[in-house]
């Protein structure tokens, strides 16, 4: 058996405690108060949370390979090692999508290599059906990265009606005002805020309609989250994800020189929606820290390619809401490790025992381990993504990540 020890945090509570778990089996064994002598500790400072889960990335690769040039499996994984991520569930917008049994096996198949575990979203799209086993489901209702998405509500819905209680992840943009705006000047005008809302409006009626677990992805509008919290009071089974993007940047703060760093789906928002998403996740209206991570290349976004890469800094971006937003760390714990490990946790192989992002007798022992006490800049060396770069190059973080554990082991950014 094997301890650690030190400060732990969890969605419920934070206290000085001693972990025990099996390496062999990966699993927790006990977690008690108190510091046992004989565990491992960390330096002062350090802070133990229960493994984090990042449930919107693309990792890019897929049967036909074309595209792993900006991502695959195996580099997607180093990247959430290094950003303190132990699992991680990826999209499916790739040249061969996942939308039957036999695509979503095939794609599968490539994951069992990843340094760490991928769950895997189906794809949903013209003509689509549900497959036979239990998956989560993507929709892009309007066009984005790839051929899955719809070019009007009707054939949406159309489409939708045959996924009765299923879960599905949206991509809110009306793709009529996406059309509309076509002409706009700039991408942020192309993809107004009105997109999100009138787009929020008819995932709300889907999900509400067809009895569907719904999450809206990368949320990014005051007036849009206000009408998911009149969802949920109304019993709407829906969530929400946030990135880090939309927490710490927003239009004032673009240039001539980061515009296309930071262009993205959906893009940057003024300040007053900026401080409206960090307010939702102090309120807990908030579900998922989900860094939407959209590896290309520097010189496609150099071209004005849309997305970001950012999983490399998902838990060093932890340690800025911790220590910068003052979110309390159990909401931490909540919506970077119990509630992205409750999302994946149909989908799980036995392995993980009773689950991921709880620290409790049975569960899987994955630990995010930070040093509050340990500023670090981020610089272009430290990427371990294929993509070569970050939006966060040349930042200070307060913290660092200390160690990250998976299934009993400590493990490394290769």
């Amino acid at each position: 058996m094997e301890k650690i020890a030190g400060k732990i945090v969890t969605h419920e509570r934070e206290w000085e405690g001693t972990i025990e778990f099996d390496s062999n089996t990966g699993l927790i064994t006990e977690v008690k108060d108190g510091i046992d002598p004989e565990a491992c500790q960390f330096p002062e400072g350090t802070v133990i949370f229960p493994g984090f889960g990042d449930i919107h990335i693309h990792a890019r690769e897929d049967v036909s390979g074309k595209h792993t040039y900006k991502e695959d499996f195996i580099s997607a994984g180093n990247a959430a090692i290094n950003g303190g991520v132990i699992h991680v569930a990826d999209m499916p917008n790739n040249p061969v999508p996942p939308i039957d049994d036999e695509s979503y096996a095939a794609k599968q198949a490539l994951t069992k290599k990843a340094p760490i575990h991928i769950t895997l979203y189906a794809g949903i799209g013209p003509h689509t059906k549900p497959l036979e086993k239990k998956v989560p489901y993507k929709v892009f209702m309007g066009p984005s990265i790839g051929e899955l998405f719809f070019h009007d509500n009707a054939s949406l819905e159309e489409v939708i009606k045959h996924y009765v209680g299923q879960d599905i992840s949206f991509h809110c943009e009306d793709p009529e005002i996406l059309v509309a705006n076509q002409s706009q000047p700039t991408h942020e005008k192309r993809r107004p805020k009105e997109a999100e809302t009138v787009a929020t409006d008819f995932a709300l009626y889907l999900i509400e309609k067809y009895n569907l677990k719904g999450k809206l992805c990368h949320y990014s509008t005051k007036d849009g989250l206000s009408k998911i919290i009149a969802a949920k009071k109304r019993g709407v089974n829906v969530t929400c994800e946030v990135t880090p993007t939309h927490l710490m940047f927003d239009t004032d703060m673009l240039t001539e020189t980061n515009h296309k760093w930071f262009q993205m789906n959906p893009p940057l928002r003024g300040k007053e929606d900026r401080e409206a998403m960090v307010k939702g996740i102090l309120d807990g209206h908030i579900d998922y820290l989900a860094t939407d991570h959209a590896p290309h290349s520097i010189e496609e976004k150099q071209k004005g390619t849309s997305g970001i890469s950012q999983l490399d800094t998902y838990g060093l971006f932890v340690t800025y809401m911790i220590l910068k937003l003052n979110i309390p760390m159990t909401t931490i714990a909540k919506i970077c490790s119990k509630n992205p490990g409750e999302f994946v946790a149909p989908y799980l192989p036995e392995t993980f025992g009773k689950g991921v992002g709880i620290l409790n007798q049975g569960y899987a022992a994955n630990f995010s381990v930070l040093n509050l006490k340990k500023p670090v800049e981020f610089k272009k060396s430290m990427v371990k993504s294929k993509s070569g770069w970050s939006p966060f190059e040349g930042f200070q973080f307060p913290g660092s990540i200390e160690a990250v554990y998976f299934l009993g082991k400590e493990i490394h950014a290769k």
